[in-house]
């Protein structure tokens, strides 16, 4: 079974990336839903993001705004938190690759932002890395989030540069130009992993 992992930083277009390897009957780990998961009331973060991060839950699951503001700007707390989600992460990584495996899937594609952040590229066979330019990353992101400018300024210095990403690619796939041609680029990738 071939593992491709999917990457690229905040705004890029991991989503149509995933969701076209969905419509393709692929099947993708969202890292991101793993960790609402885990924050979510009753979800394995909760008491214990809590108690490293008091005042962090509100009717037993993570605030998340409160949670940013709590490690936001500083980067002790926040790999102190990477430490408590990570493990967790990877676990519910290993188990949906297993199913999978047990299916008889042919690939999965795991959807990890942080990939080559926690040394993810490791793990699997391929690195697809979605990329746009800096201007639409930002639009993107603060009309999705809406955030102002200089907290998505924040967000994207903690992640590694996009020009290393794109460096360190099996395939780039830019997104930044028009939705047909991300999506040709993608289908002609799945029909490679369908060979």
């Amino acid at each position: 079974m071939k593992i491709v992992g999917l990457t690229g930083g905040i705004g890029m277009g991991k989503s149509t990336a995933a969701a076209a390897f969905r419509r393709a009957r692929i099947p993708v780990f969202d890292a991101d839903l793993a960790v609402h998961h885990l924050q979510a009331k009753g979800g394995r973060a909760v008491k214990v993001i809590e108690a490293a991060f008091p005042g962090t839950t509100k009717d037993g699951a993570i605030d998340r705004a409160a949670l940013r503001q709590a490690v936001l700007g500083d980067r002790q707390a926040l790999t102190r938190l990477e430490h408590i989600l990570h493990p967790m992460v990877e676990d519910e990584e290993r188990a949906f690759v297993a199913r999978a495996r047990r299916a008889g899937k042919r690939a999965v594609v795991l959807d990890i932002p942080l990939l080559f952040e926690i040394k993810g590229e490791k793990r699997v066979d391929t690195v697809v890395v979605v990329s746009a330019p800096r201007a639409i990353q930002i639009h993107r992101v603060a009309l999705r989030r809406r955030m102002n400018k200089a907290d998505v300024e924040a967000i994207i210095a903690r992640q590694m540069p996009d020009r290393e990403k794109r460096r360190r690619a099996d395939l780039v796939v830019q997104t930044g130009l028009s939705r047909n041609q991300t999506l040709r680029i993608l289908t002609r990738f799945i029909q490679t992993l369908r060979a």
